[in-house]
């Protein structure tokens, strides 16, 4: 279970940030998750780690996938509002 909490949430940082730097001012090209297109990756983790969290063989890693998920959640929405916060968005 805990492989599934790390390696989820470390999956959903890199995709996410890695998405920023594309389109940031250092951006490597012209990837980029915005508007709807932002929800896909979480869409299709969600769908693999309950379809993993269904099966007796895989439960448990697919447990540890969704707590993955929540602390992306948590931790991720705790840096935007601190960036916002410190670019003015919050005003």
């Amino acid at each position: 279970m805990a492989l599934g909490v790390v390696l989820g949430a470390l999956v959903l940082y890199v995709v996410y940030v890695g998405s920023l730097m594309a389109v940031g001012p250092y951006a490597l090209g012209s990837f980029g998750l915005g508007g709807l297109g932002a929800f896909i990756p979480i869409v299709l983790y969600l769908l693999v780690a309950i379809l993993l969290a269904v099966r007796r063989r895989t439960s448990r890693f697919g447990a540890g996938l969704l707590i993955g998920l929540g602390i992306f959640v948590l931790l991720g929405g705790g840096l935007c509002v601190g960036a916002l916060t410190q670019m003015g968005g919050l005003r």
